[in-house]
């Protein structure tokens, strides 16, 4: 079973491979079908790739001698006009009958026209009003077309459509590479469907990745004031989720045939692992602004930096645990989908989930490391809203045991 494209008007395989030159379509199916047999035995195909061209419709072609015709008299105008009067089927006129309006249409009976060998007994109109045998000037030759004429960028093309049993990329792989070996010069290779929407938008994840990493950059720019920061939450996060996550994309066996007790939950690096990715970077990053915010006000609260990064992640420890195991519980269920579309919702659960449960446990080991070597010294700096709230707590919890101890005292004095 073939589970259908998630875009509405896509082919019915997602394997679209489109061969195209300015060749007849015969030429063009034979390198087709030689690619064909390749792709069947390989073994990356569920069945043999289909062939959309099928060159076995029966023709009859009519072949004037157009020397005959000149020397008989005749010319092509008044020839190709009878022709068309006796077998073309077209309206020359309308006619009004019981008030409505019915076509004209010259045509030989059908019994008349059952077959070509028929037609040679027909006259067509000459010179002087004679009327000439058809067979003196013409023969009809019998050869065997396509049933359709497909073209596909104003060239002649054959597809070849199938269903991969190897990741799509791979099997598009394996026919350009035979296809490189097997056409000749000025022959053309495209795709459709599935297959053109991943060669034309599967090379766009670095740039998107790479901007969502920028993007995040420069915004904790703007909210730690600094470029240090931003580069420890980023060094110290992101790299690591994506390990973790990258590691369930290739815990299966390169062979198909080969199965391993992991298969149950990994994934191919698809377009919706893909989504996967750029969301976990995001989305991880959380854990190391609650670490590094924190430990900038410890700072600037007096504490040193090694200190104040080990009280940040004891002290965070709990808020990033929560956020994590509810970002991973959000997840999980799409990782246990089956159905018609599980596939796509079980690459992105097992990307997300995975990269967060790893990278969380990374990013807490990692973290305080790259801030000892990389962050700046905050001591001397003003207490932000955070520093200010401890200050605040601090004096407040102070006065308490002043009154307390003032109060010990009057009544050890009164005792006295």
């Amino acid at each position: 079973m073939v589970t259908p494209p998630p875009i509405p008007g896509g082919d019915n395989f997602p394997v679209n491979f489109i061969l195209s030159a300015t060749a007849e379509p015969a030429e063009i199916l034979e390198f087709a079908q030689k690619l064909q047999q390749k792709a069947a035995a390989s073994g990356k195909f569920a069945f043999p790739p289909q062939i959309d061209t099928k060159i076995d419709q029966p023709e009859v072609e009519l072949v004037l001698d157009h020397d005959k015709i000149a020397a008989m008299g005749l010319d092509m105008q008044s020839v190709s006009s009878d022709l068309a009067a006796l077998v073309s089927g077209n309206f020359v006129n309308r006619f009004n009958f019981a008030g409505r309006a019915y076509k004209v249409i010259p045509q030989l009976k059908r019994v008349e026209r059952l077959n070509a060998a028929q037609l040679e007994s027909h006259y067509v109109k000459g010179p002087n009003g004679q009327l000439v045998p058809l067979s003196t000037f013409a023969r009809f030759e019998k050869k065997t077309t396509p049933r359709a004429l497909n073209r596909f960028q104003q060239l002649n093309s054959v597809t070849i459509a199938g269903v991969a049993i190897v990741p799509l990329d791979d099997a598009l792989k394996f026919l350009e590479t035979e296809a490189a070996q097997i056409l000749p010069q000025g022959y053309v290779i495209d795709y459709t469907g599935e297959s053109r929407q991943l060669r034309t938008e599967g090379n766009k994840f670095l740039p998107a990745f790479i901007l969502a990493v920028v993007l995040i950059f420069l915004v904790l720019a703007a909210q730690f004031n600094s470029f240090r920061d931003p580069l420890i939450i980023i060094l110290g996060s992101v790299p690591l989720a994506i390990f973790g996550a990258m590691i369930f994309c290739f815990l299966k066996f390169p062979s198909p045939n080969m199965h391993f007790w992991t298969d149950g939950w990994t994934t191919t690096f698809n377009i919706y692992a893909q989504v996967g990715l750029v969301t976990l970077v995001g989305l991880v990053s959380k854990n190391g602004i609650l670490i590094v915010q924190f430990a900038n006000e410890l700072q600037r609260r007096g504490l040193p930096k090694i200190q104040a990064i080990r009280e940040a992640a004891l002290t965070r420890l709990r808020p990033v645990l929560m956020t994590s195991v509810a970002t991973v519980a959000g997840h999980f269920p799409l990782t246990l989908v089956s159905g018609a579309g599980a596939a796509a919702r079980n690459s992105i659960g097992i990307i997300v989930v995975a990269g967060m449960f790893l990278g969380t446990i990374f990013t807490l080991l990692v973290i305080p490391a790259i801030y000892v070597l990389i962050a700046k010294q905050h001591g001397g700096e003003e207490p932000g809203a955070i520093g200010r709230g401890f200050d605040e707590s601090s004096a407040i919890v102070a006065d308490d045991a002043v009154v307390l101890a003032g109060t010990n005292g009057g009544n050890r004095l009164e005792s006295v």
